[in-house]
């Protein structure tokens, strides 16, 4: 079992006080370094162990969660590890189980604006996720829970049409495209893959993908992690997709030694070639593949301005 150092602990009255701090080791998290606040005090007799969101805490308010609305965003997980330690607590005593536990982060409130939370229902801080209770060095599974949490969400709310953008410049341009609720966009970043296959088993009848030509060229080559240490953009199957568009021998060979995906965007857009298209093409093929049939999916692919260079759809 892990063992933190605690930063601080009081008793008094009927409440005893603890915390520790944050350390989200090699996983990306807007907590680490956060305090974290756990308060317990006696209920009424019968009244079982409850949560409570305190200070930094946030609070459901859609239906698609693991969580009813209205309750503390604390997951099952965290929620069940805690009852675990009441319960061993409450035997070795021969005590009650009627506690109230409150859990509260001090600056949470504003670090939930750097996280998904709004968009997925939950108000007035943030939540306390522990899928599995273990953090894995750059798993990067929070992000990729709160990307099924956003389509649960979804799906609980009747949105019928989502859209999953790599980046900010790409969901602000598709939002205001399709004129799409905040509860319909998903922050997929790199994780096309953890996206696709979710969405495999937990079907919306409308996908839009949205994002940049690299990111999108990679997804076109058949990439599911676009994350650029993780995959690369192939220039030689780029220059094949510009021989297809209709390229003339000397910007084929151009975009095969390109040194970025921009420069083979700004190459084929001089030229008037619709690299992008084929581009947008591509990575709806791959998108069509992972999830086999059931959905409808458009691409769009965006420059870094956020206008629209590249488009793909069944429609």
């Amino acid at each position: 079992m892990a063992e933190f150092a605690l930063c601080s602990t009081s008793v008094a009255d009927d409440v005893a006080r603890a915390s520790v701090i944050k350390d989200a080791g090699d996983d990306p998290d807007v907590t680490h370094g956060a305090e974290i606040v756990a308060e317990i005090r006696l209920g009424k007799p019968g009244s079982g162990i409850r949560f409570k969101a305190g200070p930094g805490v946030g609070t459901v308010t859609l239906a698609g969660l693991p969580l009813d609305v209205g309750e503390p965003a604390i997951n099952p997980v965290p929620r069940q590890m805690m009852v675990t330690a009441i319960q061993g607590i409450a035997d070795e005593f021969n005590a009650a189980e009627d506690v109230e536990i409150t859990i509260s982060i001090p600056g949470g409130e504003k670090l939930t604006a750097k996280t998904m939370n709004g968009r997925l229902g939950i108000k007035g801080g943030l939540s306390v996720l522990g899928t599995t209770g273990i953090v894995i060095p750059f798993s990067c599974s929070s992000w990729i829970h709160s990307i099924h949490r956003g389509i649960d969400v979804a799906r609980a709310a009747g949105i019928s049409h989502i859209a999953a953008a790599t980046g900010s410049t790409s969901e602000l341009a598709v939002r205001q495209k399709h004129a799409l609720s905040e509860q319909a966009l998903i922050d997929m970043g790199d994780f096309a893959g953890g996206l696709l296959k979710y969405l495999r088993s937990n079907p919306i009848p409308r996908l839009t993908l949205a994002g940049g030509f690299g990111k999108l060229g990679k997804l076109a080559q058949g990439h599911l992690d676009l994350h650029s240490s993780r995959s690369r953009l192939d220039m030689q199957a780029l220059s094949d997709m510009a021989k297809d568009a209709g390229a003339a021998e000397p910007l084929i060979g151009a975009i095969k030694t390109a040194n970025t995906g921009l420069e083979a965007l700004q190459l084929s857009q001089a030229a008037n070639i619709p690299l992008a298209n084929r581009v947008a093409t591509g990575a709806r093929e791959v998108a069509m593949a992972a999830l086999s049939g059931g959905t409808s999916i458009d691409v769009l692919v965006y420059d870094r301005q956020g206008q629209l260079v590249g488009e793909s759809s069944d429609r």
